[in-house]
């Protein structure tokens, strides 16, 4: 169905809202509404505006990661891989805080704090 089909006045939005919420679960097309002949606003149901945030979002971070190309701020792949390892490695040999207490940690206030790292 073309979207110029799915136009419909304000008018006929408040004498039809039931019937118009029904169609749009079957009709993935949005409905405009328009006031004194101008477009005023769009009705889409909730299951195709969340498909449509998140296809945004998802062009958000291309547009991003493309802009970082572009000015050079990468890093090799097998870099950020042992980087995110070396990470993991280290946050698994830190034995927690409940464990230790009083054997190499110091507390400042409610939040522990590690003497070789201030992870926590």
């Amino acid at each position: 169905m073309k979207l110029s089909e799915q136009v419909k006045p304000i008018s006929y939005l408040k004498a039809h809202a039931p019937e118009i919420i029904r169609t749009l679960k079957d009709n993935p097309q949005p409905v405009v509404i328009t006031l004194y002949g101008e477009a005023k606003a769009i009705l889409q149901d909730v299951g195709q505006y969340e498909e449509t945030q998140e296809t945004l979002a998802l062009l958000k971070v291309l547009a991003l990661t493309n802009r970082q190309v572009e000015e050079g701020k990468l890093r090799p792949a097998a870099e950020s891989f042992a980087r995110i390892r070396k990470r993991l490695a280290d946050s698994q040999s830190c034995v927690p805080c409940s464990f230790r207490r009083g054997r190499g940690t110091r507390h400042r206030g409610s939040l522990p704090v590690h003497r070789r790292s201030r992870r926590h």
